[in-house]
């Protein structure tokens, strides 16, 4: 990175009305869009579009002091459809610029759309795309495309490669499932690896190529990784950890110090899976256990709406960094009406645990420039039945951070061996279910006699050898709409309440509810659309529905700036 580019580059970018690098621009914020009408569920600090449908993140990218992503974007419609690249850009993963699409679909192999893909950085620092496209069969292919002048910070024009398609399926393989290349990387030799998802005969899997010179690629003989248990792999990821700290890691040759994450989207969850990698024979070890195997199942999130996601490595800050695409919960017509569909998660600073054998994750710390007006409470006691308002912020558009003590944990209640399924436990004894330690935590999104609430809640269990956390997200009362869907889910969480106290983070932001438990060991996004609690009319409360007292010993709250989204108005034409 040149030292002066990214203060230089910004200083243009995020005047409210500016000229930046011959692209006028001007500041709507983040609801712009939507000005002389009624959007409660329009997020105030998530990255989305001004209008139309957005899903997956595609090749997340830091280049020259900026920001760029890039995403599954229809231009012309709230539903899916014409698929193009959408582009924005930012030096701070909070206040976005958006540039024009990336990539269109207009050449035969890609009429059917501009599908998910990755960036990779070849050698000398030029950044390429690899993406799939559909033709109007469906028949999906791998492609190029490389920017028009790599000296551009904001990478505004790209160019398709003569060479497309670069890859295609052979017979074995279904061509309407064969799509989404990750981030290449290269192997002891120089040779280039990239993964791309698919299936064949039901099974899920990786297929893995190869090539010298990124133009020519030859599938190895041998899968990377499947099974049988999962159906199509989506959005494959791939991707090394360090096993010492959380600073993220690019070599993925590097040996000793690391440890891998293949990820794949499927059965609509992102899971995960630890092992190693053998670059002398490009394999991948598991390390443990297997996708969907024991009672182990690793998922980036525990919610029902956090899907397609996609990391990159941030050289600026040593960090990797975590993205996904958040879906609705609404249906089709009300997308439609509203004239929008699909957010961006958060941005995720994503390492291992100090156990090693799971990933943490946590919002990046620049979500906190846009903390006001903190509310503290500390050595709260919450007796049986207690509900205790949150004021003095912005209950829509919040922070939340609050951790607990429990002084009578032989007292939990007995776990029975059956229940094995953290959902269907949450489901079942839900926020309404008074037990001995729990349920405890937050209501939010709440209206003031609480006929709509949105509860994320802790109960304590124990068998012979431990305490069991469960942590809950209960949307069976988030709204009295009898359009959206209202899922209880939930996660059990690997902390040692004997040790540590009890934590949650909860971001809050009008129709997104993201939750970290425990420091981010499990994670639970949910979309809520309350008719009541909305704007100033939502409530937070802290609660404790126990039968045993419970303190909260801390809770910081703030209410939430909203992000600056800078909107390409049109492109200049220079004088004649």
């Amino acid at each position: 990175m040149h030292t002066m580019e990214k203060p230089v580059v910004w200083a243009l970018l995020l005047c409210f009305v500016a000229v930046v690098n011959g692209v006028q621009t001007t500041d709507l914020g983040q609801n712009g869009a939507s000005a002389g009408t009624t959007q409660p569920y329009r997020t105030a600090y998530h990255f989305q579009p001004l209008k139309n449908w957005m899903n997956d993140p595609n090749g997340p990218l830091y280049y020259k002091g900026v920001y760029h992503l890039f995403y599954q974007y229809n231009p012309y419609s709230a539903i899916w459809g014409n698929m193009t690249w959408g582009h924005s850009i930012s030096n701070d993963l909070v206040n976005w610029v958006h540039l024009e699409h990336a990539l269109n679909p207009i050449e035969p192999y890609e009429l059917g759309g501009c599908f998910s893909g990755s960036i990779t950085m070849l050698p000398g620092g030029r950044p390429v795309i690899f993406y799939t496209g559909a033709d109007t069969n469906n028949f999906q292919s791998q492609n190029l495309a490389f920017p028009k002048d790599p000296s551009d910070p904001l990478l505004r024009e790209w160019v398709k490669s003569p060479h497309n398609p670069v890859i295609t399926a052979e017979d074995d393989i279904e061509p309407s499932d064969f799509r989404d290349p990750t981030t290449a990387w290269q192997a002891v030799d120089g040779t280039w690896q990239v993964l791309i998802g698919g299936k064949i005969d039901g099974r899920g899997m990786a297929y893995l190529y190869q090539s010298n010179d990124f133009i020519n690629w030859t599938r190895s003989e041998k899968i990377f990784h499947s099974s049988v248990k999962t159906g199509m792999w989506e959005c494959p990821d791939f991707y090394p950890v360090s096993i010492n700290g959380k600073d993220g890691v690019d070599n993925y040759l590097e040996k000793g110090n690391t440890k891998f994450v293949l990820k794949a989207s499927f059965l609509d969850h992102d899971h995960y899976i630890l092992g190693y990698y053998k670059a002398e024979t490009d394999g991948f070890q598991v390390e443990a256990t297997d996708f969907m195997e024991a009672n182990t199942d690793w998922r980036y999130d525990y919610g029902g709406k956090f899907y397609a996601s996609k990391t990159f490595f941030d050289g600026g800050k040593k960090r990797r960094i975590l993205w996904a695409w958040i879906m609705e919960a609404d249906s089709r017509a009300n997308d439609i009406k509203k004239g929008w569909s699909g957010l961006q998660s958060i941005p995720r600073a994503v390492w291992l645990s100090a156990s090693g054998n799971q990933l943490m994750q946590w919002p990046v710390e620049e979500i906190e420039s846009l903390r006001k007006d903190e509310v503290e409470i500390q050595d709260k006691e919450l007796k049986k039945g207690s509900l205790v308002e949150v004021v003095g912020i912005t209950a829509a558009q919040a922070d939340v951070e609050i951790s607990f003590e429990l002084p009578n944990l032989e007292d939990a209640e007995q776990m029975e061996p059956s229940w094995t399924d953290p959902q269907l436990l949450c489901a079942q004894k839900n926020a309404a279910v008074e037990g001995r330690l729990g349920p405890f935590g937050l209501l939010v999104l709440a209206f003031s006699n609480l006929t709509e609430e949105t509860a994320i809640f802790f109960r304590v269990f124990k068998n012979h050898s431990r305490h069991i956390v469960l942590l809950c997200n209960d949307l069976s009362r988030s709204s009295l709409s009898r359009d959206v869907r209202k899922t209880t889910f939930g996660a059990f969480l690997d902390i040692n309440p004997l040790q540590e106290s009890i934590s949650l983070r909860t971001l809050i932001d009008h129709s997104i509810v993201e939750s970290f438990g425990g420091g981010g060991k499990a994670c639970i996004t949910a979309r809520v659309y309350p008719v009541l609690a909305v704007d100033k009319e939502a409530k937070l409360f802290a609660f404790n529905k126990g039968s045993h007292n419970i303190k909260i010993s801390k809770l910081n709250a703030w209410s939430m700036k909203e992000a600056k989204i800078l909107p390409i108005m049109k492109r200049r034409k220079p004088p004649v």
